[in-house]
């Protein structure tokens, strides 16, 4: 997924796009390099956090580093592990939304939802500002079930898919406004950062002192420059949950698509439907059973309603408290 979304930027129509860089672990180094060489695309540069804090750390990183590159390009901010089926519309969208990026605004991407999902954030829409943008009313966090129906019957909420784009000043200038102890703790690692080739190391002492937020709640929320581009269909899945997985996999045609799907070789379902089987340990078998999903690895089996797969996470609390992180 890491390797389409970089492919992705050269199946832009009417836009320069410069090669992709990346955020990343700086454990993950060898794999992003690796999964570029692969595919013939060197990022233009790798930034490597020595710690994981959170998207706001990486909005600002972002911003101060693409200002120095080139102060007067558009950045488009956007997870590496998001699937989209519907590339051209991805663009047509993405440019939709540059007049107003270009006019000092923060531009985000609000996915028309499909269903009433609980496991997504929701920005609710406002009236078209005629520069093919919208304005915001507010952005929501995860609802409950009821709440989410609520919104699909609305029709003016919208899925944050995590999706923006902005000028480098603006957004170290939202930064400076709303959060400025993040962009001052970050100046600092960036400034301090150690650059082999396109290789840029956070300096670790200075990137630990940065506050964890997001940048919905840093920024998004708080800012006034902020505008929509939606609803956008373009095919989009986070495979954040084994029901997005599902999800996918029956969108894309997987086996038995008739009755759900079953992933694996050493797996087998009887009198099953909406079922997600994946095994890369024992065998597994399912009867008689539906909306399920079944994941067993060598050590471990997961056994989860696909309408409760946001709460797997409950689980990963209780293994960390039982101190069972080898299980994690």
């Amino acid at each position: 997924m890491l390797q389409e979304t970089a492919v992705r930027g050269g199946m832009a129509k009417g836009v320069d796009i410069a090669p992709p860089s990346f955020v990343c672990a700086s454990a993950h180094k060898d794999l992003v390099v690796s999964q570029c060489e692969d595919i013939g695309i060197k990022p233009h540069m790798v930034i490597l956090e020595p710690l994981a804090k959170n998207t706001a750390a990486v909005a600002a990183t972002i911003g101060l580093a693409m200002a120095d590159a080139d102060p007067n390009a558009l950045v488009l901010l956007l997870p590496a592990d998001h699937y989209i089926g519907d590339v051209p519309a991805f663009w047509n969208y993405i440019n939709s939304g540059g007049a107003s990026a270009m006019a000092g605004n923060i531009v985000t991407f609000g996915i028309r939802p499909t269903h009433p999902e609980t496991g997504y954030g929701y920005i609710q829409a406002d009236k078209e500002t005629g520069d093919g943008s919208r304005g915001i009313v507010e952005f929501v966090e995860k609802p409950d079930l009821e709440t989410a129906k609520d919104y699909l019957a609305n029709g003016s909420y919208f899925w944050n898919a995590g999706i923006f784009l902005f000028k480098p000043d603006v957004i170290t200038s939202a930064f400076a406004d709303h959060a400025s102890d993040i962009l001052d703790d970050v100046k600092l690692a960036v400034s301090e950062a150690k650059t082999v080739d396109n290789l840029i190391f956070l300096d670790g002492v200075s990137f630990d002192k940065c506050r964890s937020e997001s940048f919905d709640y840093a920024i998004m929320e708080k800012a006034s420059n902020i505008s929509l581009v939606g609803p956008v269909d373009i095919g989009w899945n986070d495979i954040g949950s084994w029901r997005a997985v599902w999800e996918h996999e029956m969108n894309m045609g997987g086996p038995a698509v008739s009755d759900g799907y079953c992933a694996e070789t050493n797996t087998s379902k009887v009198d099953c439907s909406n079922v997600l089987l994946r095994s890369s340990g024992p065998f597994v078998a399912t009867v008689g059973v539906s909306n399920l999903a079944v994941v067993a690895t060598a050590d471990s089996v997961l056994v989860i309603n696909l309408d409760s797969a946001q709460h797997v996470k409950k689980v990963v609390t209780q293994l960390k408290d039982a101190k069972a992180d080898k299980l994690v």
